[in-house]
């Protein structure tokens, strides 16, 4: 079978992760997300909070990196080439971490731009998560263990924070439907399970390929 990709995009709190966890269990795939950090730092040699300062973060800008560079040699033991690498040099490391993971094998990637970065793969499905408010908020309650206000704030900061990442690197519009192949609404599938079965569903279609 031809190597395929599966990228998903997701809302916090929707459940994008656990749908990715799923898919791959059931197509007997690797899925990639919070991995790619340390796998990142693994083949550049940069320590991995590094990447994870600037995991899904856009870049800082070049006068923020020159202060960062201005003060490099007063930091001390800090003081790291990644001190002063731009988020846009740690971006760079990434997608080519998760481009030679597309071309190896075939898996799902979570986040990370990963369909700006695969735009010329072949065989990828871009999908991108969304959920009802309520039950975001409920998922993040019960995993997390904290209140429904603090779920709203961290919400709306990582929604946020994600949206200004994808944008930046892709001059796409995260969330929009046309930047995906497919767009669902988890809460209206019926949870993961649901929403997993759907997407399989229409990979299978996409990719011509009995899953």
């Amino acid at each position: 079978m031809d190597k395929f990709v599966i990228n998903i995009g997701r809302q916090l709190g929707s459940g994008g992760k656990a749908v990715g966890e799923l898919l791959a269990c059931r197509l007997g795939i690797r899925m990639y997300d919070k991995q790619l950090i340390a796998l990142a730092a693994d083949q550049s040699g940069i320590r991995p909070e590094h990447f994870e300062k600037a995991d899904e973060k856009e870049s800082r800008g070049m006068l923020s990196s020159l202060v960062y560079y201005l003060r490099a040699p007063f930091c001390g033991d800090n003081a790291t080439v990644a001190n002063v690498l731009s988020n846009d040099a740690l971006f760079k490391i990434q997608s080519d971490v998760i481009r030679d993971l597309a071309a190896r094998e075939s898996c799902i990637f979570v986040g990370r731009c990963a369909d700006y970065i695969l735009r010329d793969h072949p065989r990828a499905v871009n999908v991108f998560i969304s959920a009802d408010e309520e039950d975001r908020i409920e998922r993040l309650c019960r995993l997390h263990g904290i209140t429904p206000e603090e779920a709203r704030t961290r919400m709306r900061r990582t929604d946020a924070s994600r949206a200004d990442y994808y944008n930046y690197y892709s001059s796409r519009t995260w969330g929009e439907a046309a930047t995906y192949h497919l767009c669902v609404n988890s809460s209206t599938l019926g949870g993961e399970e649901g929403t997993a079965d759907f997407i399989l569903e229409f990979a299978s279609r996409k990719l011509k390929t009995r899953f």
